[in-house]
């Protein structure tokens, strides 16, 4: 009896790895919940419903998106990982919001607790005045910033993001003393710098892209110049190392396996190599990057020393 016993138990757990081998190599074999963590309209739904086209043509199933709003990203991240592990759930997660987030308070997760597959994108930080400012340059907001030390007023999307550390950094960097004004996301960002609230706006290149004719960048925080903005210069070019932005990436729960993840990190991957979708983030004001499984900690780790030193400087973390 107990070899009997044996003998179906072995069967069973056959069967079982056959079916998993199977549904790997079917994968995906039906759709996919791909969760925002912010409501609908943002950066990171635009980005979602770019990919989704391009998911459905090269896998054959649908991203089914969804939102999950709530603590600039926190409710969704701490709640990933209830989910099951399967290759069906996927989360988008930016930086520097996963860094900087945990290290201020109790938020239901920590950094290390995400399993981030991919990241594909950044909009990167960029100094934004209205077109008929009379700031030209850069060197115009350094000088007024050294004539008039903390009256040269910036709207950014909120504290402790990316804007907010662009401008801790630029500060330090530039010798000079400005002043940042937090809004709740970057639309009211530049509603604030449209209606004259402010002088200038840390706000990013997509900014720029869907703002044409009302809006001017002056520098963008890039290692190369935007392919849509070719005339505006980097801030590398400029004399500052600064390579900042809000970045995007997928996310999936612990649980899952690893040729999963892999799986999953080669598939984001392939649609970030397409050329029509490229050209989409691009004229949207989006900077391509492919950070894929294999280089995620090397690369979360180096980000994660400069949002912490930034973050402390501007004094949303201790």
């Amino acid at each position: 009896m107990k070899n009997r016993r044996s003998v179906v138990l072995a069967a069973a757990m056959a069967a079982m790895l056959g079916t998993g081998a199977a549904g790997a190599a079917d994968y995906p074999s039906k759709p996919v919940s791909y969760v925002i963590p912010f409501g609908p309209g943002g950066e990171s739904d635009i980005t979602a419903r770019h990919q989704q086209a391009f998911f459905n043509k090269k896998f054959g199933q649908d991203l089914i998106i969804s939102y999950k709003p709530g603590g600039g990203g926190a409710v969704g991240w701490s709640q990933l990982n209830d989910m099951p592990g399967d290759g069906y759930n996927l989360m988008g997660v930016n930086l520097p919001h996963i860094v900087v987030k945990p290290r201020q308070k109790d938020v239901g997760f920590k950094t290390e607790d995400l399993a981030v597959v991919y990241m594909f994108h950044y909009t990167p930080d960029a100094i934004v005045v209205e077109a008929n400012s009379p700031f030209k340059t850069v060197q115009d907001v350094i000088d007024y910033a050294r004539q008039n030390p903390g009256k040269m007023t910036f709207s950014g999307s909120g504290k402790g993001t990316a804007n907010h550390l662009a401008q801790v950094t630029f500060d330090k960097l530039a010798g000079i003393k400005t002043t940042y004004v937090a809004f709740k996301g970057t639309g009211a960002s530049v509603t604030a710098l449209l209606g004259e609230q402010v002088m200038g706006q840390w706000g990013y290149t997509s900014v720029g892209a869907k703002h044409e004719g009302k809006v001017r960048l002056l520098a963008v925080a890039m290692d190369e110049r935007h392919p849509k903005f070719p005339e505006v210069p980097t801030f590398k070019e400029l004399g500052f190392d600064i390579v900042s932005g809000a970045y995007r990436g997928i996310a999936v729960p612990s649980s899952t396996p690893e040729d999963v993840r892999v799986q999953l990190s080669k598939m984001i991957g392939e649609i970030n190599a397409d050329a029509d979708f490229r050209k989409r983030m691009e004229n949207d004001g989006f900077a391509l990057v492919e950070v894929d499984y294999a280089g995620m900690k090397s690369f979360l780790d180096e980000k994660s020393q400069g949002y912490i030193e930034a973050a402390r400087e501007a004094g949303v973390i201790k």
